[in-house]
């Protein structure tokens, strides 16, 4: 009886708990663009405190937002991508990526140019996750109603209602007449605090590396030049002062004049997405490279005679246009040891998106153009000016090291994408380990580089840095076996893409059992913290009724933060994992696993979606058993597949879940 009254409880409980969540209302319509041509745009509401991805969120985060339109071929074409509203950028520590949300609202647009005459309406399928505690993988198809298409017609100025079947979707069509009325009511979303601190990231990583372009041997010795010819050839100080004025000014304006360009060629929206193009990556790891080996002494790397003799004759004009072509061939003559600085920064900056190479490019020419205008201003500051020497090669060759080690990011970020597993987390930390070895053992004297000065001993400031470079060398050893480097976090590949993914010292000290490959039950996997998983209900289940153990039914995603959270904070906990590797069988149902079911095996759900990737199956699977759709999500069942614990979802608190799985194993023990 006492079983009874606790099994009703236990129904009671959970469908008062279950519960389908839909925290994304989509609204639509159509405005008309001339004849044949129309703009689909997609408005989605987002509830408090849920974020959706952006479609350029990058690899390896959250899932990004996917649009497909189903129905184009023979009836009409693209124009151009999806353009949608801006996003936030916040730093996922989780997947040690940045991720691209939208919070509360979010617009998407595709413009469509209709090659067939006869067709009636557009279908939009979309597929997207939203996030809170919890993360949701949800789709929806929106169908577009278009008139008559008829090329001597512009149709009147009517709205005109139109039915969608979408998750709360409203469809309208908005002639050409209204559409300047239409694009006045996308309202971007202001920029938030999060792409603030970025863009402020960005300013100042550049102007460090305009500091240290500064103190090489192509731009330090043109200081005392340049002040000195301000002030002989200026009939006042306050000419001179005023002419060093706009000479620093105009090195603002040609640096960012380049980051202009580079935004205007690339477009804000491409811009975005070059983090995880694997062709810019890889063009970028190249570029590095040879900014690298022409740094530490292997070849220079200058701009043609002809054009800087140009820029010369320019410069003897005088005046505010001489002026300006005097900045210019300063940028010119320096190119050898600016142009590696100013190409890292503005891959960096690509990368941020956006406005990222103008800003970077404002920081960057910032620190190039104070120092000639102090100096100028005040030319008793010069006598404090160290004496040029082989210390300027010495700051060189050490970005050269920098450089170098900075190109195997952008080699990283393109394996990441493909996921080729050539640069794992142990070989690209041992990449790393051996440049800033060699740079250590550089500044300690010990290697010598073509364009070195002759030295009998090192100075004290090169020797602190020498030891701040070795001190770093060292950290990074234990990484190899597995531990977080949590400094670096976001800038080596993490801790999942490597050879042994949670360290090798880490898995022998939390339990002596770990899984190995060769003593797998067939169909199973190596999941998190080295747990015996399987990837299928029913493989899972006949595995449990063979051993007689419970079944842990795992609801999780490879881009739920959350799930990565539970299992590295929760499950990590020696008495936990002692029961998930022990006592339990897990059987781990991944919700965004995109890979497609065989054609047998794809239906139709009852919701009258189409099913035809895995993830997709064990979504509807949840749905239809547990009326919920959100991970992560927990349930103790017996052998026979027989719920015997109320589920869970998120539960950060390691005492709570521990007696929760507990209680579900005792059950089935009775």
């Amino acid at each position: 009886m006492r079983k009874y009254f606790a099994l009703i409880a236990l129904i009671f409980g959970f469908f008062g708990n279950a519960q389908i969540i839909n925290p994304v209302q989509w609204k639509t319509k159509v405005v008309q663009k001339s004849a044949t041509e129309f703009e689909l745009v997609m408005d989605a509401t987002i509830e408090n405190e849920w974020h959706m991805y952006s479609q350029f969120t990058p690899e390896n985060g959250p899932l990004p937002t996917v649009f497909d339109y189903k129905n184009a071929k023979g009836n009409f074409d693209l124009v151009g991508k999806t353009k949608e509203s801006p996003y936030k950028k916040v730093y996922n520590d989780i997947f040690e990526v940045d991720e691209y949300y939208f919070a509360k609202t979010a617009q998407f647009k595709q413009i469509i140019k209709v090659t067939n005459p006869k067709v009636k309406e557009v279908k939009v399928y979309v597929e997207y996750q939203v996030c809170k505690e919890q993360c949701i993988q949800q789709d929806a198809t929106f169908t577009f109603k278009l008139p008559e298409i008829k090329v001597e017609e512009v149709t009147s100025t009517n709205v005109v209602s139109n039915d969608t079947t979408s998750v709360s979707a409203d469809t309208t069509l908005i002639t050409a007449t209204d559409s300047e009325k239409a694009t006045k009511e996308i309202v971007p979303t202001s920029t938030s605090n999060e792409e603030e601190k970025s863009l402020w990231g960005i300013f100042i990583l550049a102007f460090l590396g305009g500091f240290a372009a500064l103190l090489t041997p192509c731009v330090f010795p043109m200081i005392p030049m340049t002040v000195s010819f301000f002030t002989k050839q200026s009939k006042t100080k306050a000419a001179g002062i005023r002419n060093a004025f706009i000479y620093g000014i105009s090195i603002i304006v040609i640096y960012v004049g380049l980051g202009m360009i580079i935004t205007a060629i690339f477009g804000i929206d491409s811009l975005n997405a070059l983090s995880t193009n694997v062709w810019f990556n890889l063009i970028f790891f190249v570029i590095l490279i040879v900014f690298a080996a022409s740094f530490l002494g292997a070849f220079e790397i200058v701009l043609p005679n002809s054009f800087l003799n140009k820029i010369d004759r320019q410069a003897d004009r005088g005046g505010i246009i001489g002026i300006f072509f005097m900045a210019l061939a300063l940028a010119v003559v320096s190119f050898s040891c600016t142009g590696p600085i100013v190409g890292s920064l503005l891959g960096e900056s690509a990368r941020q998106g956006g406005i990222g190479p103008i800003v970077g490019m404002l920081g960057f020419s910032s620190a190039i153009a104070l120092p000639f205008m102090l100096f100028a201003m005040f030319p008793g500051w010069m006598n404090s000016l160290p004496k040029s020497g082989g210390w300027l090669n010495t700051v060189k060759v050490s970005l050269g090291f920098l450089e170098l080690a900075f190109a195997f990011k952008f080699l990283s970020n393109a394996d990441l994408v493909l996921q080729t597993h050539l640069l794992e987390r142990e070989v690209f930390l041992a990449i790393w380990i051996a440049v800033f070895g060699a740079w250590a053992l550089y500044l300690f004297g010990k290697l010598i580089l073509p364009h070195d000065s002759p030295m009998i001993h090192i100075s004290v400031g090169r020797l602190f840095i020498a030891l701040f470079v070795t001190t770093f060398t060292i950290y990074l050893i234990p990484g190899l076996w597995g531990a977080p480097l949590k400094i670096l976090s976001g800038f080596t590949p993490p801790m999942t893409y490597s050879e042994s993914p949670y360290g090798v010292g880490y898995q022998n000290t939390v339990s002596s059992g770990v899984s190995s490959e060769s003593a797998l039950p067939e169909n199973a996997h190596i999941g998190p913290l080295g747990i015996t998983a399987f990837h299928d209900y029913e493989e899972g289940l006949a595995y449990a009724k063979k051993v007689n153990k419970p079944v842990l039914l795992d609801f999780t995603g490879h881009a739920c933060a959350n799930c990565r959270k539970m299992e590295e904070n929760v499950w990590s906990d020696a008495e936990i994992l002692k029961i998930l590797k022990n006592e339990i069988v897990l059987i781990s149902l991944y919700g965004d696993d995109q890979r497609e079911l065989p054609k047998e095996e794809q239906y139709v759900s009852k919701s009258g979606s189409e099913v035809t990737t895995i993830g997709k199956k064990w979504r509807e699977y949840q749905i239809e058993r547990y009326n919920i759709n959100a991970q992560p999500y927990y349930v103790v069942l017996d052998a026979d597949g027989k719920d015997i614990s109320k589920p869970v979802g998120y539960t950060p608190d390691v005492e709570e879940y521990k007696t929760w799985l507990q209680d579900g194993v005792t059950a089935f023990k009775k």
